[in-house]
């Protein structure tokens, strides 16, 4: 259960360092491109979430 809070945890820090990078992006392609990364990671966490409750 270690392993998946600590995988869980840097899921949602790359998905916040995705989010900021696409703020801070000039370039549109590389706007879009971190924004549907921080939503991919977003995602990925709520599955490793949703695992670990049902697995309680």
């Amino acid at each position: 259960m270690k392993d998946m809070k600590a995988h869980l945890e840097k899921l949602r820090v790359e998905a916040e360092e995705c989010e900021l990078i696409s703020k801070l992006a000039t370039n549109p392609i590389k706007k879009e491109l971190f924004a549907k990364l921080a939503a991919h990671h977003r995602t990925l966490a709520n599955e490793v979430e949703r695992t670990m409750n049902e697995s309680k």
